[in-house]
């Protein structure tokens, strides 16, 4: 029992010299930095889907948009889009006369004004999935990596020794295999969080789009689509000069 193989997984990685060493540290930087993504953009998603139902109640519970606007914070989604929208209400109105043939180019004008924000707020909401979709593809093939050239290693090594026994061969090559472990330990966690990441992110822009739709309404008709369920169901958007102003019925 004495000439038994004892596993030590750190003197197999120093043993492996400069390739299996930068094997071990890119893991860890990919399992350090998955991790930090997942905990901060989960964190990000909770918070975000919160504050922008907070200030969607609060938003149609005001009398009127001007008093909406006037305790928003700039901090949400939906804030930042109805911002836009009222901006882009506010110029066509200052810009344009207010014959009849321009109704549609303003319906169009807001569309297209929140389309532009609801993508800029996307791309925000995306930034590091790729990072976590990255190593969730490569950190296996990193680790399978290790295990080839700790194999290739460790074979060399018996080599040269001229003892194949069992036990000389087996102990190495398990090592190695550890390396393959890692990567799908780096692996397995970045690739659940990015597909759940990827799923709250398209529920976030979805609320938003349903907000953007029912403001877009308010916005070229005057009254809110569905009366019933808003406070703010008689605030109607009318043109007095080149400002727009609410009122409430």
């Amino acid at each position: 029992m004495e000439n038994a193989y004892e596993f030590n997984s750190l003197d197999f990685i120093l043993d492996g010299g400069p390739v299996s060493i930068l094997v071990a540290v890119v893991l860890v930087f990919m399992s350090v930095a998955s991790w930090y993504l997942m905990v901060v953009k989960f964190y990000q998603a909770l918070t975000i889907r919160s504050a922008n139902r907070e200030y969607s109640n609060s938003f149609w519970q005001a009398s009127s948009i001007e008093s909406a606007l006037r305790h928003d914070s700039g901090e949400t989604i939906v804030s930042r889009v109805a911002n836009q929208a009222v901006d882009a209400a506010e110029h066509h109105q200052s810009h344009v006369g207010s014959n009849v043939e321009d109704a549609c180019n303003k319906d169009e004008f807001i569309a297209r004004a929140m389309r532009r924000q609801i993508s800029a707020e996307s791309e925000r909401l995306d930034y590091g999935l790729t990072m976590l979709a990255s190593v969730g593809s490569v950190a296996p093939f990193v680790g399978l990596f290790g295990t080839v050239w700790g194999i290739y290693h460790a074979l060399a090594s018996i080599s040269q020794s001229g003892q194949a026994t069992l036990d000389k061969v087996a102990g190495p090559v398990g090592e190695a295999l550890i390396m393959t472990a890692l990567g799908l330990a780096v692996a397995i966690p970045a690739v659940l969080a990015y597909n759940a990441l990827v799923r709250r992110n398209r529920l976030i822009l979805s609320e938003v789009e349903a907000f953007a739709n029912d403001l877009h309404i308010l916005l070229t008709t005057g009254a809110p689509l569905n009366p019933s369920s808003k406070t703010t169901a008689g605030v109607a958007a009318v043109r007095t000069g080149a400002k727009l102003k609410e009122v409430t019925a």
